[in-house]
């Protein structure tokens, strides 16, 4: 008989067996007949008839559990050096991309402890261990880890700015929406791939900036603007001018001191942009590490509006694609909970007033 966990019973399920068959054993000794017992423990009259012959014979520790049928060829002690390895990734051991597959751990235990498993083996062994298969997260080779920390850590200084000028935390990104939307997963019948219509000729890009506003005690806030079409410069992205606007209007809106976090575009460092910040004392800008996105709730705010919004969209017209934006923008603007939900992702949680 083969079992889910590849080595037999569970040791709950052993000391359920175990009293069954103590439970058989007392009836013995009352003389019940087997299938009465069978009957009332609820097992076939088979195995009463077998635990007869063993208590018969030498008695009921005959029928005292024997342990575990088989141990696990690694034990949590090895599976712990098998993480160790695991974490500096294939690379390290000489493969040339960064994804673990089964037949490269099979491979990895054999080189590393001397035994043998199969791939399905594998399998149940990291699922056993709380292992799963995922899509990984990508990073930028350029990233320096020491400068970035979650939490407590780097962005912490912002936290106790925030506290000392009872200020809005705010977070500022800009993404760009084409005619050509993203595709999200669909349901279809196995074999038989889906085709998803959309705009694959038209250049028209619509570039959106937009803040992310966060206090203890107040809902959190989402204010956002398109960039202008017509420009006399002839200019398709924002300029710095376009953001002293938009801080502006978020200062007007929230009635309170700022602390803004953003990253080192480089119109956020235009001289321009400086004197405008040096100007104001309820203003005090951080800037992010480089390379380093996932510290910013706004990006999960394109991620959600790229898989809600616009996603598997054939848009009519560039007029339509910015409705479309308008629209989901609009609609996160009330929903908090999807705004904090952003804030979550980046490792830092709102704090009780």
């Amino acid at each position: 008989m083969r079992y889910a966990q590849g080595g037999g019973l569970t040791g709950e399920r052993r000391v359920f067996r175990e009293k069954l068959r103590m439970e058989a054993a007392e009836r013995f000794a009352q003389g019940d007949e087997n299938s009465v017992i069978a009957h009332d423990l609820r097992v076939s009259v088979r195995s009463v008839q077998r635990w007869r012959r063993a208590w018969s014979q030498n008695g009921p520790r005959a029928l005292a559990s024997k342990g575990p049928a088989s141990l696990p060829l690694l034990s949590d002690e090895l599976f712990a050096v098998l993480e160790r390895e695991l974490a500096k990734g294939p690379v390290a051991h000489g493969w040339p991309d960064q994804t673990w597959t089964l037949s490269r751990i099979k491979t990895l235990i054999g080189r590393r402890f001397h035994k043998s498993y199969t791939v399905q083996g594998v399998a149940a062994l990291l699922k056993r261990h709380g292992w799963s298969c995922q899509v990984p997260a990508r990073r930028a080779l350029e990233r320096d880890e020491a400068a970035v920390r979650l939490g407590e850590g780097d962005l912490a200084p912002r936290g106790r700015t925030v506290a000392a000028l009872d200020a809005w935390l705010v977070f500022e990104d800009e993404a760009g929406f084409s005619m050509t939307p993203p595709t999200t997963r669909t349901w279809s019948r196995r074999g038989h791939t889906p085709v998803i219509r959309v705009r694959g000729r038209s250049r028209r890009r619509l570039s959106v900036a937009a803040l992310a506003c966060y206090k203890a005690g107040e809902p959190t806030r989402l204010i956002y603007r398109p960039c202008p079409d017509t420009r006399p410069d002839g200019r398709k992205s924002f300029s710095w001018k376009d953001y002293r606007d938009l801080i502006q209007t978020a200062h007007q809106q929230l009635g309170g001191p700022i602390v803004l976090v953003w990253d080192n575009l480089n119109t956020h460092l235009t001289a321009g942009m400086r004197r405008y910040i040096a100007d104001r004392d309820w203003l005090t800008v951080f800037q992010l590490p480089p390379y380093a996105p996932d510290l910013n709730p706004v990006e999960g705010i394109w991620s959600v509006l790229r898989r809600t919004t616009t996603a598997n969209r054939a848009f009519a017209d560039p007029a339509d694609l910015i409705t479309a934006v308008r629209r989901g923008l609009r609609q996160l603007q009330y929903r908090p909970d999807v705004l904090d939900g952003c804030l979550t992702g980046t490792g830092l949680r709102r704090q009780p007033p």
